[in-house]
């Protein structure tokens, strides 16, 4: 099972439209985990219709129209590993033992806010992967997404993606 990961589109306010790139490999994955901070509702209308299996959050940006449409938290079980999304997961320092407090249940947890990539895991083994923002890099050297695969209940190829400077 082949996923994409992504986080913070921010469109139309750090972008006018998505990185072709990102928008040729949502056709390609089996499931696509967007961990917040749509701000538009048009973008969250293209990820639904491009998608095979969208699982996706709202963030603090996002407004009334995208708060009714998406959870706080979205769980899936995908290819034998639980998911969950959110948002926010609060500061670096601490960040592994308060998730792994919060998502007990929970394999691999998705999030963004920072746009800043993230990969680590643990004590127990919870894995957490922020794919960055690919819209707005703030200090980061460039925009970013991610893409793993998941075969026979295991998280494999996790690559994070960068892209051109706009």
């Amino acid at each position: 099972m082949r996923l994409l990961l992504t986080s913070d589109t921010h469109l139309p306010r750090r972008a006018r439209a998505l990185p072709g790139e990102l928008l040729d490999a949502l056709g390609e994955a089996d499931a696509v985990l967007h961990a917040g901070d749509w701000v538009d509702e048009a973008t969250l209308d293209l990820f639904e219709e491009r998608s095979r299996r969208l699982v996706a959050v709202y963030g603090n940006n996002d407004g009334p129209g995208l708060r009714t449409r998406l959870p706080e938290t979205a769980r899936a079980d995908l290819g034998g590993l639980r998911f969950a999304v959110v948002h926010e997961t609060g500061p670096a320092q601490g960040r592994e033992r308060r998730c792994a407090e919060r998502f007990p249940d929970t394999d691999v947890l998705v999030f963004g806010h920072s746009h800043i990539p993230w990969d680590s895991t643990a004590p127990g083994g919870l894995r957490l992967l922020n794919p960055g923002s690919p819209t707005d890099r703030r200090r980061e050297p460039h925009c970013t997404y991610a893409t793993a695969e998941v075969a026979d209940g295991r998280l494999t190829g996790v690559r994070l993606h960068r892209l051109p400077r706009r």
